[in-house]
């Protein structure tokens, strides 16, 4: 795992920097998909709720929309699809106790669980390892963010 400005980074998952969002592939063609400690740590560690779209669950999600929502005392938003897929669940802990995303986002505190409709050209679109670290030290710097 790596650290930048004090935010951890597994350097095994995939992600989409700009949205601070991490997937991670599961067995049977299923991926997780979470908010990064960035994320939360812009959120001001005042995050309230997290629901997921129960309506949208069993739907076809186009990449880009909303999958669920996120709110805290300063903002409210959603967490949009990485990319096109089949939204098959929630964590109905995450949404209980909101907390955990952020004290846990890459293990219990998971969001979301999707089925890509194409993971090949899903993947595609998200950066790993490498690069992945250096575009999200690029944007920590640009945007000040620090976890420490």
């Amino acid at each position: 795992m790596a650290t930048l400005r004090g935010c951890h980074f597994p350097e095994d998952l995939y992600y989409l920097v700009e949205k601070h969002v991490w997937v991670k592939p599961l067995a049977g063609g299923l991926v997780r998909v979470g908010l990064t400690p960035a994320a939360y740590k812009q959120l001001r560690n005042t995050l309230v709720a997290i629901r997921v779209r129960q309506r949208s669950v069993g739907q076809e999600i186009e990449q880009g929309k909303s999958v669920a929502m996120v709110e805290s005392l300063k903002y409210n938003g959603a967490l949009t699809a990485p990319f096109t897929g089949v939204l098959v669940r929630g964590n109905d802990q995450v949404e209980a106790n909101p907390d955990l995303a952020s004290a846990d986002p890459y293990d219990a505190g998971w969001i979301v669980e999707m089925r890509p409709v194409d993971w090949e050209a899903a993947r595609a679109g998200l950066l790993t390892g490498a690069a992945a670290l250096a575009a999200y030290r690029q944007l920590l710097e640009a945007e000040k963010i620090s976890c420490e």
